[in-house]
């Protein structure tokens, strides 16, 4: 199968899929689908390819870098525990988040808490556990933490988010970097400087360093070359202005994969030493000591490693307007398990995972079972005319987000997801049940 897929990924002569060693039609039969299927050595594979090769990529230059998994992209208790085996941190942007990965058994000095509204519970229990660093987003942040952190006679180890005016790669609803945004401080307005000097004064906060995050998708190195020096040009007028050089500078993520064939993706390797030599010569151009670096990897290990399986039902054949026709493949799934087509306008493939065909490819539209006419999984791809009601339809690169912007609109069952790992299977999160929709909702009397 091609690099759209996990690396296990395989057809058989039959024409089924299997995936870690074991046949999707199996996996069907036991779990059910629609299904999120993650091939687990694949995905440790990644996690160990970002913190192997920006080891060796910045050790060059005698920099150290740590790798924060964006648990954002998918996080479950075993996928947080894959993440601290790989020796990876994980960065959260939720109390529920922050939860999981402590049940993953994470320790909470590896873990990073961000969010650009956190609740004081968020951040109370943020102390209480310890987590190793909080990433302020705002003036009204920076003085909330300090008041509870002095109540808890603890010490916040922050670092400031800063908006650098520099975005690369994505749809507008996922760039992070302008200043038209809800994240971040303003480089450009001197609001993120002003910002490390109140983390610098408040008595119970301890200034680690600084944050950006340019967006997402990225295919271009440039931009963060770019970012880096703006980055470090605004901790060196930090330093000559209070003698104090924080110690550490992260780059964020956005690495881009691909999701069809004709997509590009950035190879991990190609964007650590990239990244590395960039950060060389920002800081060749505006003075001062190598910091410790990290970045924020998470649809880069998670996107690849996964698949959604789904059972075809109504097929319908319709006419359009300039005289051609269209394919329409219903599944059992949609807009619940896969919010990013109706969302971002994202591309996707699909194919038959159960069986062989020989019949001629239709230009096809996967849609879901949603009532809204936006409901659509795969806009445009080629599935054969034979295609019928229940086949299995397998929609690779849904590692990341499927399961985490997972709903129940329509009243939908979230899916479960299975990892498969040398022929065996096993529940990360368990498919939801008709219970457990009930159990929120109160009876009339």
């Amino acid at each position: 199968m091609s690099g759209i897929w996990s690396a296990s990924v395989e057809r058989s002569r039959d024409g089924a899929i299997s995936v870690g060693g074991v046949d999707v039609r199996t996996l069907a039969a036991e779990y059910g689908t629609p299904l999120y299927v993650v091939d687990e050595a694949d995905m440790r594979a990644r996690a160990a390819a970002f913190r192997d090769h920006f080891a060796a990529a910045f050790g060059r230059k005698g920099a150290k870098v740590d790798v924060y998994y964006a648990s954002k992209a998918f996080l479950s208790s075993q996928v947080a525990h894959w993440m601290r085996e790989e020796d990876l941190c994980v960065d959260v942007a939720s109390l529920g988040e922050l939860e999981i990965a402590l049940r993953g058994g994470v320790s909470p000095a590896h873990i990073g808490l961000h969010g650009n509204n956190k609740s004081d519970a968020e951040l109370r229990r943020a102390l209480e556990v310890g987590v190793g660093r909080i990433i302020v987003d705002s003036f009204t942040e920076i003085a909330v933490l300090d008041a509870l952190a002095g109540e808890l006679s603890v010490v916040a180890p922050v670092m400031v988010r800063v908006t650098t005016g520099v975005h690369a790669g994505g749809h507008e609803y996922i760039a992070t970097s302008h200043e038209d945004q809800k994240f971040g401080l303003s480089l450009a307005t001197g609001a993120a400087y002003e910002a490390l000097i109140a983390c610098h004064d408040a008595a119970n906060l301890n200034l680690l360093g600084i944050h950006t995050h340019i967006g997402s998708q990225i295919l271009s190195l440039a931009a963060f070359q770019e970012s880096a020096e703006r980055m470090l040009g605004l901790r060196g007028a930090f330093a000559a202005d209070t003698g104090t050089e924080f110690p550490e500078v992260d780059l964020g993520g956005g690495y881009a994969i691909a999701y069809t064939e004709n997509a590009e993706a950035l190879p991990t390797r190609e964007a650590a030493y990239g990244i590395a030599d960039a950060v060389e010569a920002a800081v060749a151009k505006v003075g001062g000591s190598w910091p410790r670096f990290s970045i924020e990897p998470g649809r880069a290990i998670a996107g690849p490693a996964g698949m959604t399986l789904y059972t075809v039902g109504v097929v319908k054949q319709v006419q359009l307007e300039d005289g051609g026709g269209r394919q329409y493949v219903a599944v059992d799934g949609g807009m619940s398990d896969n919010m990013r087509t109706i969302t971002y306008q994202a591309d996707y493939t699909a194919t038959i995972a159960s069986r062989l065909s020989d019949a001629e490819p239709a230009q096809s539209r996967v849609v879901g079972k949603h009532c809204e006419s936006g409901d659509i999984v795969v806009r445009d791809v080629g599935l054969p005319h034979d295609i019928a009601r229940g086949d299995l339809l397998a929609v690779p690169a849904t590692g990341a987000y499927g399961r985490s912007m997972a709903n129940n609109y329509n009243a939908a069952l979230r899916p479960a997801v299975v990892s498969v790992k040398d022929g065996v299977s096993r529940v990360l999160v368990r498919r939801d049940t008709i219970a457990d929709l009930l159990a929120l909702d109160v009876a009339p009397d």
